[in-house]
């Protein structure tokens, strides 16, 4: 799996200072949407109960049609556990609701899975990062991820003017991984 291609840690004029926290890695800024991305979905959610099972349905029919190679059931499970753990652990914006975005990047053909809250905190992050592809009796939440050999990373988002307003949670899932057919 080839990551996508990362900004460099210092930013250029006109860019984003948002850092990104991965387990074991320099702080970089998050990879923007590259002009080659065979396609992206954004959505906002209302934040309540209803959100993660919503997310799984939309997911697969995005993937669908955008014609994702990867696996869309495992992509759609990691989304609706991303958007789930936004509504538990996160907060909404003003307005009640939190943002969901899919792309897919037409160079590797990974999947990014964003998700935004107005929590800017990440509390124990490290601790449920860590990538364990071990089974587990009762799988739960990013467990998901690690199974499917995905990434996750987190950074605050600001608004134009610098001020935090919350953070935006990423997944990069490949299109393959050991054991797919």
């Amino acid at each position: 799996m080839n990551p996508p291609e990362k900004r460099p840690a210092t930013p250029e004029e006109g860019t984003s200072a948002a850092v990104l926290h991965a387990v074991g890695a320099v702080p970089s800024l998050l990879p923007l949407a590259a002009e080659s991305t065979r396609f992206t979905f954004s959505s906002s959610l209302d934040s309540d109960g209803r959100a993660a099972p919503r997310t799984r349905v939309i997911g697969r029919q995005w993937l669908t049609i955008g014609r994702w190679a990867g696996n869309i059931d495992a992509a759609a499970r990691v989304a609706d556990k991303l958007v789930d753990n936004a509504v538990r652990h996160g907060k909404p914006f003003d307005d009640g609701k939190i943002v969901l975005r899919m792309l897919a990047l037409g160079e590797t053909e990974e999947l990014l899975i964003e998700v935004d809250d107005a929590y800017a905190d990440f509390p124990d992050f490290n601790q449920v990062s860590r990538p364990n592809r071990e089974p587990c009796s009762a799988p739960t939440g990013l467990w998901w991820l690690a199974h499917y050999y995905g990434t996750l990373s987190w950074a605050t988002k600001q608004d134009d003017t610098g001020q935090v307003i919350g953070k935006t949670v990423q997944a990069i899932l490949p299109v393959r991984w050991d054991g797919d057919v």
